[in-house]
């Protein structure tokens, strides 16, 4: 399927992309939507809470909705979807990946950009328990590449998911970790990098046998925390290693339902490799839409109702 064309035109100052990325992340807020927690348990023994919102009326369409790197089910970005999706007749079940809802999961290891197999306990989890004949998947950033690494490398996924939605995805991990490593990104990079050794710094006092301050010192960079502890936690050979297997990129060849994936052009996280041009040509399942603006997840728009937000809702409406 040959790229979406893109009507996104913001108001001059959320055409800068840093501005746009800025305003999502730290000024925009969501009111009205109400939460309900359910905690599931998984089968290595840790947790999950996912975090449901309800249409005013019975309905048997479901979004589930997964966060970005250090996010949770409480971002704007995640509560802003919920809220124009319930609005429109669907339910939604934002997961809080492991460690991320305000409690520290059980085990050593956590969440990361391929961890599929914790999206894939949470869909059997729903389609165990709730009726859902029909089922949609929106991810930004970290949780837009889990997502499709999910499609991708399910061939018989559960027939009831039906599509997907994925914004500002870094198709290609290794692509994006070098331009969060270069000057433009470097107090992104650094909030990111705070964020993370504090969470390290709770993994070392419960498990004090599996790592020690004096490494968790060393951590420098991005690319250090994930040699450090995220490849070793979930057996990668090293941070290469973990980028290679777990970029989203190599898996849409196979994707089978209608997905769509926005990438802003100023999205300064994303590299080059992370605008997977070829790959939607050759499957007619891939949607890729790349506006000039939008910057990493932002896409402004009025009444507080995103650009993203109202092309996801519109995608799932048709298919």
């Amino acid at each position: 399927m040959p790229q979406v064309a893109s009507k996104y035109n913001p108001p001059i100052f959320f055409k800068n992309g840093h501005f746009s990325t800025i305003y999502s992340g730290i000024i925009r807020s969501v009111n009205g939507v109400v939460q309900k927690r359910e905690r599931i348990t998984l089968s290595d023994g840790d947790f999950l809470d996912l975090d449901w919102s309800y249409a005013s009326e019975a309905t048997d369409k479901l979004v589930i909705l997964i966060h970005g790197l250090e996010g949770d089910a409480q971002r704007p970005y995640i509560t802003g979807s919920a809220k124009i999706l319930n609005q429109n007749g669907y339910d939604c079940c934002a997961i809080n990946l492991r460690g991320c809802s305000g409690e520290p999961n059980k085990l050593y290891r956590s969440y990361h950009s391929g961890a599929t197999e914790d999206l894939t306990e949470v869909v059997h989890h729903i389609l165990n328990t709730r009726d859902y004949p029909i089922i949609y998947l929106k991810g930004f950033s970290l949780g837009g590449n889990l997502l499709l690494k999910y499609l991708g490398e399910n061939s018989n996924a559960p027939e009831n998911i039906k599509g997907a939605v994925a914004v500002s995805v870094p198709c290609s991990l290794y692509s994006s970790c070098k331009e969060l490593h270069s000057n433009k990104n470097i107090l992104y990079a650094q909030r990111f990098k705070k964020n993370l050794l504090d969470k390290l710094r709770i993994k070392r006092d419960m498990f004090p046998e599996q790592i020690t301050e004096q490494e968790i010192r060393k951590i420098k960079t991005l690319k250090d925390f994930d040699d450090t502890y995220t490849s070793r936690a979930h057996q990668f050979k090293d941070a290469l290693d973990y980028y290679e297997q777990c970029s989203s990129l190599q898996f849409l060849p196979n994707i089978k339902v209608p997905s769509l994936i926005i990438n802003a052009k100023n999205d300064s996280f994303l590299g080059p490799e992370c605008y997977p041009f070829k790959e939607v040509e050759n499957n007619p399942n891939l949607y890729l839409e790349t506006p000039t603006y939008g910057g990493h997840v932002g896409f402004w728009g009025k009444d507080n109702i995103t650009y993203t937000e109202k092309k996801a809702t519109s995608f799932f409406n048709a298919i």
